[in-house]
C-alpha cells in the first residue's frame, strides 16, 4: 500500500495555493481596470471559450451594452475597448476552472489509490466545498453591478475576496500539517495573541476589500492625516445618515478605518514578534516572526504610497499581494506555535 498523505499529496495542496494566488493577482488587476462586468453571463463549460470571431465579438459586445456600466460609464467604448476589459474578466474566471479541476480530479486519483488519511479526506472536501461557494460568491458579486448600478456591491466584493483568502490560508494551514507532522505544546497565552492578530488582519483585509469597491482610495489622498490636515475629517462623519452607515458604506468612512486599522495591525506584529521570541525553539519559528514583521512593514508602505498616488494599477495590485503574503506569514506564523 502507499504511503498515505505522502509528498505528492503536499505538492498537490501548495499547488493550490499557488493558482489561489495567481487568481487573486488577477482578481486585484480585473477590478482595478474596472473589467469585472465585462462578461454578463456565467456559462460554465462554453464560457471557458472566448469570442473566436467579429461575429462573437460583436454579440459579446451586445450583451454588455444592455447594462448599466455601458449605459452609464462606458457609451463612448469601442469594440477594442471593450475586448481590453473583456480579457482580464474571462482570464479570470478561466483561473478559477482551472483551480476546480486541480483540486477535483487530482483528490478522485488519491481517493481511488488510498492515499489519502481520513482527516486529510474530510479537510480536502471542505476546502472544495469552500473553493465552490466562493465561486458562487464571485457571479453573485457581479449581478449585483447588472441592475441599477454600474459597480458590484462592495460587501459582495469583500465577501468574493475574503473567501478567497480564507480558503488560501485553510489549504495552506492542511498542507502545512502535513509537512509538519508532529504536535507538541506550546503557550496558549500566545496562541490566543496569534488568533488575536489573525481575526484583526482579517478584519483588515475586509475593510480593504471595502475601500477597492467603493473606490475609496481615491479621496484624501494624504498622510498621516486626511484632508485637510484633519486625522479624521468631518466627511467620515457626514457622509451617511448614522455612524455604522459611515463606516460600513461612506468612502471616507471606510478609508478612515482602514487606515487607522493598520496600525493596530503593525502594533499587535510587533507585539507578536518581541513576545514569541521567548518561545522560539526552531528555526521555523524564528522564519515565521521574521517574515510576519518585515512583510508587516512593507504592507504598511505600500498602503500609503497606494493612496498618495491614487492608486495606479500596478501598486494597488502590489498592495494586495502584500496583503496575500501577510496573510501567509500570519497563518504560518500561528501554525509553527499552535503545533
Amino acid at each position: 500500500m502507499k504511503k498515505k498523505d505522502n509528498k505528492k499529496v503536499i505538492y498537490w495542496l501548495l499547488t493550490g495555493c499557488i493558482l489561489i494566488f495567481i487568481m487573486v493577482i488577477v482578481g486585484g488587476i480585473t477590478r482595478l481596470t474596472h473589467s469585472g462586468l465585462s462578461i454578463s453571463n456565467y456559462k460554465l463549460i462554453s464560457g471557458t471559450i472566448p469570442p473566436m470571431n467579429d461575429a462573437e465579438w460583436n454579440a459579446a459586445f451586445d450583451l454588455y451594452k444592455q447594462y448599466p456600466e455601458y449605459q452609464k460609464l462606458n457609451n463612448h467604448f469601442t469594440l477594442e475597448d471593450f475586448k481590453d476589459i473583456y480579457f482580464w474578466e474571462w482570464i479570470h474566471r478561466v483561473i478559477g476552472r482551472v483551480i476546480g479541476l486541480v483540486f477535483f480530479f487530482p483528490f478522485v486519483y488519491f481517493l481511488i489509490t488510498k492515499q489519502l488519511t481520513k482527516p486529510t479526506i474530510k479537510k480536502a472536501i471542505g476546502l472544495m466545498c469552500l473553493g465552490a461557494f466562493q465561486g458562487f460568491l464571485g457571479w453573485y458579486m457581479v449581478k449585483s453591478g447588472l441592475v441599477d448600478r454600474p459597480d458590484v456591491s462592495h460587501f459582495r466584493l469583500a465577501a468574493h475576496l475574503t473567501t478567497a483568502f480564507i480558503t488560501f490560508a485553510l489549504t495552506f494551514w492542511v498542507a502545512l500539517d502535513l509537512i509538519f507532522p508532529f504536535n507538541k505544546v506550546t503557550d496558549s497565552g500566545f496562541k490566543n495573541l496569534l488568533r488575536v492578530t489573525t481575526f484583526v488582519l482579517l478584519i483588515q483585509i475586509i475593510y480593504g476589500a471595502f475601500v477597492a469597491g467603493l473606490d475609496a482610495g481615491w479621496i484624501h489622498n494624504h498622510w498621516p492625516m486626511m484632508s485637510e490636515g484633519k486625522f479624521i475629517h468631518e466627511t467620515v462623519y457626514t457622509e451617511q445618515n448614522s455612524l455604522i452607515l459611515n463606516l460600513t458604506e461612506g468612502k471616507s468612512g471606510v478609508q478612515f478605518v482602514h487606515r487607522t486599522l493598520a496600525y493596530f495591525v503593525v502594533a499587535l506584529i510587533l507585539i507578536v514578534f518581541f513576545k514569541g521570541q521567548k518561545f522560539v525553539e526552531t528555526k521555523y519559528q524564528k522564519l515565521a516572526l521574521n517574515s510576519l514583521v518585515g512583510l508587516v512593514f512593507l504592507q504598511f508602505v505600500l498602503g500609503v504610497l497606494t493612496l498618495l498616488l491614487q492608486v495606479p494599477v500596478w501598486l494597488g495590485v502590489a498592495h494586495q499581494v502584500g496583503a496575500f503574503f501577510l496573510l501567509t506569514a500570519m497563518t504560518f506564523t500561528l501554525h509553527r506555535f499552535s503545533k
